[in-house]
């Protein structure tokens, strides 16, 4: 059987490209599986094998539920910071803009990402933190073309608040897929989870992961 997320036959991957595939997995279980669902009640005590069986499916439900609450506070967490760091952004655009001439483009970018709420999905969410990437990125070289720019103490210090919630929403990013990832195992831990998983058709989440762009920027030459 062949590897159900494989980096090197995805066609939007290039050979030895290793990265995050988006791709969602559902749950599934096989006939023995379904047997085992329903023999608990033809155990020789059925009515007792019964009741377990229902009391460890239910409490395997409500951990499903408290840990899809915990991964909704981590992207949360995450939208909040991406809000700010899109207010941050607007103010270093209309600095910068008032000493050079910057791309309108960019302030249409900044108008339209509101903020992370409105990036419902997982997929959604890592394509929302991409273009505010690029945005950031595009300031960036704006003021690296103008090095009066950098001596102007409102906008080093709004570039500052950038840099730092830069590191923020990657730290936060790390805490969403140490969830996610948490969530991508249990959900097919044989028996229980596995079996409450695939009733409820419950898939695999998507990880966040860096953009096309910054990948290749990280393949540069910087030195």
């Amino acid at each position: 059987m062949a590897n159900e997320l494989d980096e090197l036959k995805d066609p939007g991957i290039e050979k030895n490209d290793v990265r995050v595939i988006g791709k969602q997995l559902p749950v599934t279980v096989g006939t023995g599986s379904k047997i085992f669902d329903i023999i608990w009640w033809f155990l020789p005590i059925p009515i007792l094998g019964g009741i377990i069986w229902s009391i460890m499916k239910t409490k395997a439900k409500n951990y499903f539920s408290q840990l899809q609450q915990k991964i909704q506070q981590n992207a949360s967490q995450i939208d909040n910071y991406l809000e700010q760091r899109v207010q941050i952004l607007k103010n270093c655009a209309k600095l910068v803009d008032k000493a050079v001439d910057l791309d309108k483009s960019t302030f249409t970018q900044l108008a339209a990402y509101r903020s992370g709420a409105g990036a419902a999905g997982d997929a959604m969410r890592n394509d929302y933190v991409s273009k505010i990437e690029s945005v950031g990125r595009a300031i960036n070289i704006a003021v690296e073309n103008y090095p009066d720019l950098r001596a102007h103490a409102e906008l080093a210090d709004a570039m500052q608040q950038n840099s730092y919630l830069q590191r923020e929403i990657t730290a936060a990013r790390e805490v969403y897929n140490d969830t996610i990832g948490v969530w991508n195992r249990d959900i097919f831990a044989w028996p229980t989870k596995q079996i409450v998983a695939a009733k409820n058709g419950y898939t695999t989440r998507i990880p966040f992961a860096i953009d096309s762009e910054t990948r290749e920027a990280a393949r540069g030459e910087f030195f």
